[in-house]
């Protein structure tokens, strides 16, 4: 028998030696075809798609042909590719982008019948939309009250979105007050550019006291200190304001200090906003008069940004009735969302409430995240071991793997092609039911895509399993660095769970490699802590190298910052100084500094980081211990300085 079997090993490499090339050579054909295509070469792309025309990924080829030229493209030819490939995901980009084409040549009756089509929102679309229905219906208004509605914005929004805002202007549906707004959200969002856009449509009356807009966006300090603005024109009243503003951002006392000085000069609603916007950033800074300068900002309207810092400053003072009146005044959306829920909750027990606190709690508590734990715990419940309360059946799983959908993802990923493979599978798996969802889960993680398991899992509504959700895979070898350091295993996987879903090959946008996302510095101090001869940044990737040298970062973050892993995880993503920063000078409860953290990014990688690390510690058979008692209390700062050389 073991003669047979060793033979049966050998013809079995000898035959992968054999056929290897006959797969490999289409796969490199592909590769080619798509280079051809970013290199807008359309005649060499067309003798390839020739060549590929049996191979699974064969549309993505005809969509790479027809996206070359889609201006000039023959409808039927666009049209038989959308109904004979609706199961590709790059189906449905290719409508959008010739909804556009069609949308610019105002070709509004193919336009209007290829619309209802559309799987994915796009804003460009979206407002081709209401100028075909202008053009089909010139006495509906109701489109105009539509591009009213999204003039409000901060944002740079579509070119096909201005022919509606000009006939808005033309029809004097847009107001000298509507135009000042979108000003202000342009400004307040930092987008100059946008500022300049919408100062044309001022009257010309108006237009000079906006005239100073790039010195006051390139230097405020100095526009202020020339007095180069005229405050009997309310365009040069709004470039003070938002000069003012400009300054706070970075450095609220001084904005406050030249403030003061000139406020007398503006009008009360005048002096409302600015006060809104300085507690906004004294509130980011959790400087302690951030409440007091939200008092000052009386009845003037604030945005749910300003509300949620609001929301944030009174919870780490304790002022649960101002938590209750910043949570009250945001939008029903904002109002929605877990973080103000929960803490709404712990205000009203906190005030002598608690029957309706655990009203909010309770429905809270079925929610699978940071806070659902946190509001489970509130009502006397502890995360133990998850029992999967749905297990595909292997018939299920092959069915999944028949899936031409999913084989094309799969086949993405084969050839690296990870954006693209993400996409393909988003795309199938999009109307899955839990079953369906779950047997696509564990294909992805025989294929060891557990990034597409984790995230695929994640989306069942009643049927759940827990261990697709949160895998724990090469744990022997990370074990071998973990206890020699005393390290919480179950921190240690909530961490990469969410820095890479284990993906071994993950690069970030600032440059993190491996499953640990190590930036080339830290990467490079621990190495050299470890003592590692000749190392290079090349092989942070490598498995044991990445896990040795994550590891050890953890363990001295940890060390380093009161042995909190709270502070440790904020260290790992934001740096060892921002995490003490964000320290009160006193001991806090750890959700509140978690909540307020001021970098959006960080504060979702921490809530998560420690939600992971509860759900792993129930799978790996840990005591039972509290997400809030894991989380502890946060020190007060410390006064002792941090390593030199620390990157």
């Amino acid at each position: 028998m073991p003669r047979i079997t060793q033979f049966t090993a050998a013809l079995f490499i000898a035959l992968q030696f054999i056929f290897v090339p006959a797969f490999a050579a289409p796969d490199d054909d592909f590769l080619a075809a798509r280079d051809t295509f970013n290199a807008r070469n359309g005649a060499r792309l067309d003798q390839y798609a020739r060549k590929l025309q049996e191979h699974p990924l064969a549309p993505f080829v005809h969509y790479w042909q027809l996206s070359l030229n889609l201006d000039a493209a023959k409808p039927e030819e666009v049209k038989a590719f959308l109904d004979g490939h609706g199961d590709v995901h790059v189906s449905d980009r290719l409508r959008a982008e010739w909804l556009k084409v069609l949308g610019k040549q105002k070709q509004w009756e193919q336009f209007q019948a290829e619309l209802p089509r559309l799987v994915n929102e796009d804003a460009e679309v979206a407002c081709y939309q209401l100028q075909a229905r202008l053009a089909v219906l010139p006495t509906d208004k109701a489109p105009l009250a539509e591009a009213k509605r999204l003039w409000f914005s901060g944002a740079d929004l579509a070119s096909s979105c201005n022919p509606l805002f000009e006939q808005l202007a033309d029809e004097e549906l847009l107001s000298v007050d509507d135009v000042f707004a979108r000003l202000r959200l342009a400004l307040e969002a930092g987008n100059v550019s946008v500022a300049r856009y919408v100062a044309q449509y001022l009257p010309g009356k108006y237009q000079s006291g906006v005239k100073p807009l790039e010195s006051a966006a390139d230097n405020p300090s100095r526009f202020l200190e020339k007095h180069s603005y005229d405050l009997s024109a309310r365009g040069g009243r709004e470039m003070v304001l938002f000069a003012i503003h400009r300054i706070a951002r970075t450095d609220p006392e001084q904005a406050i200090h030249r403030w003061e000085s000139i406020k007398s000069q503006f009008s009360p609603e005048e002096q409302a906003y600015v006060a809104g916007q300085i507690a906004l950033h004294l509130a980011r800074r959790h400087e302690p008069n951030a409440l007091a300068w939200f008092g000052y900002a009386k009845e003037a309207p604030l945005s749910d940004l300003q509300l949620a810092w609001k929301a944030r400053a009174a919870m780490r003072a304790q002022d649960w009735n101002a938590l209750l009146s910043a949570i009250a005044w945001m939008s029903e959306a904002e109002k929605r969302r877990p973080e103000w829920r929960y803490w709404f909750a712990r205000a009203l027990k906190s005030l002598g409430l608690p029957v309706a606190a655990d009203e909010q709690f309770a429905v809270l508590s079925r929610e699978h995240h940071f806070y659902g734990q946190l509001a489970s715990e509130e009502l006397g419940a502890i995360i133990g071991p998850a029992v999967a309360t749905y297990k595909p059946a292997e018939e299920e799983i092959k069915t999944m793997a028949n899936n031409p959908a999913l084989q094309r993802a799969l086949a993405l990923y084969r050839l690296n092609l990870r954006l693209e493979g993400l996409r393909e599978w988003t795309w199938a798996i999009r109307k899955f039911d839990d079953k369906q969802l779950l047997a696509a889960a564990e294909l992805a993680r025989r294929n060891d895509l557990y990034d597409r398991a984790i995230n695929t899992a994640d989306r069942t509504q009643q049927l759940h399993d827990f261990s697709l959700r949160y895998p724990a895979p090469y744990l022997d070898t990370m074990q071998g660095y973990t206890k020699p350091l005393n390290l919480d295993d179950a921190w240690v996987y909530g961490l990469v769970r969410q820095e890479s879903r284990f993906i071994q090959v993950a690069k970030s946008s600032v440059g993190a490699s491996g499953m640990m996302q190590l930036m080339p510095a830290t990467a490079k101090w621990v190495a050299k802590k470890l003592g590692m001869k000749s190392f290079s940044l090349g092989v942070v990737n490598k498995l044991d190298t990445n896990f040795a040298l994550g590891t050890y970062y953890m363990k001295h973050v940890l060390d380093t910052l009161s042995g909190s892993p709270v502070l440790a995880t904020a260290a790992y993503n934001a740096g060892p100084g921002r995490a003490r920063k964000w320290q009160e000078m006193k001991p806090m409860e750890a959700a509140a500094y978690v909540e307020s953290i001021p970098f959006n990014e960080t504060r979702d990688y921490v809530k998560k980081v420690m939600s992971n690390s509860a759900y792993y510690a129930a799978r790996f058979g840990n005591p039972l211990t509290s997400l809030k008692k894991r989380l502890g209390i946060i020190p007060g700062r410390s006064k002792e300085e941090l390593p030199s050389d620390e990157p």
